[in-house]
């Protein structure tokens, strides 16, 4: 398990750097920063949060696979250690088509929790709109055979939700601004004159903007809910979630999940061995979140 830092960053050893160095190194080690408590449909039964991305090679490399990562949390019901799974794909693929990962990280939980979950909430990174049908009848496909592969009829309630980054909407508030003249922190925007009109989707500003900017608000869409949540609950616990990202004391942007994995993808970018294998993490450290 190691932790890097810039020399010139140590030598001024400010006190925002030594928190935050103090943050990935606990955490690294199996530390708890910050937890989820009474969340609904979260806390009550157990239930694991997944978290998934894919990266594909930069521009002019045509040749390299994509990488897949997997993240799910570990230590119901606080919600805090999340343990990842990374796996090639054909390059320039985005649907997700191992489903030996979603097992693995189930059984994981399993292990940890001695029960299997009871309900699982999914939330997936980096898929267009055009993409939703291939999620649907893949994606979705694979976490069943996963589940039905670990215990023959074990088949919990899925909610899966897509996360946007990439969009192109800015709300501007006509009173109650923050102090930078933002949206307050913690807006939400569902409104069906905004929103799609058949897809259930909304926008939360969930972290503090830089003053002078403009925050970016994410957009959730839901997939598939057999969890049956309302809105408000989907709303709080994806809100809830952004306070619990073990590398930054506050509020964070977008649901820690999607974070942690793309933070492993991009670690297995490093480890591939030019591009042909992934060397398998040796269990002493995949147990740990040394991906972050």
């Amino acid at each position: 398990m190691t932790q890097c830092c810039k020399p010139e960053k140590v030598k001024k050893c400010s006190k925002d750097f030594l928190q935050s160095l103090a943050l990935k190194i606990n955490v690294k080690v199996g530390g708890i920063n910050f937890v989820l408590r009474e969340i609904c449909k979260v806390t009550d039964i157990p239930t694991i949060i997944f978290g998934a991305d894919v990266t594909h090679p930069e521009q002019g490399d045509d040749s390299s696979p994509s990488i897949a990562a997997v993240v799910a949390s570990m230590d119901w019901p606080s919600v805090a250690s999340y343990k990842c799974a990374m796996a090639l794909q054909n390059h320039g693929q985005e649907i997700l088509t191992d489903h030996s990962m979603y097992s693995e990280l189930i059984q994981a939980f399993r292990e940890t929790n001695s029960q299997l979950p009871k309900r699982i909430i999914f939330f997936r990174d980096g898929v267009a709109g055009t993409q939703f049908c291939d999620v649907l009848q893949h994606e979705v496909p694979n976490i069943r055979k996963a589940c039905e592969s670990i215990e023959e009829g074990y088949q919990p309630p899925l909610t899966f939700v897509i996360v946007h980054k990439r969009h192109h909407a800015r709300f501007f508030p006509t009173e109650n601004a923050d102090g930078s003249g933002d949206i307050l922190t913690g807006t939400v925007v569902d409104d069906k004159t905004i929103c799609h009109s058949s897809h259930y989707h909304f926008y939360l500003k969930s972290h503090d903007g830089i003053p002078g900017t403009k925050s970016w608000p994410m957009r959730y869409t839901v997939l598939l809910d057999e969890n049956n949540f309302t809105s408000d609950e989907i709303q709080q616990l994806v809100y809830g979630l952004c306070h619990t990202y073990a590398r930054c004391p506050e509020s964070v942007s977008v649901v820690p999940p999607v974070y942690y994995a793309h933070h492993a993808a991009y670690r297995a970018r490093k480890y591939a061995d030019g591009g042909l294998s992934l060397p398998k993490v040796k269990e002493n450290i995949k147990k740990f979140m040394f991906y972050v």
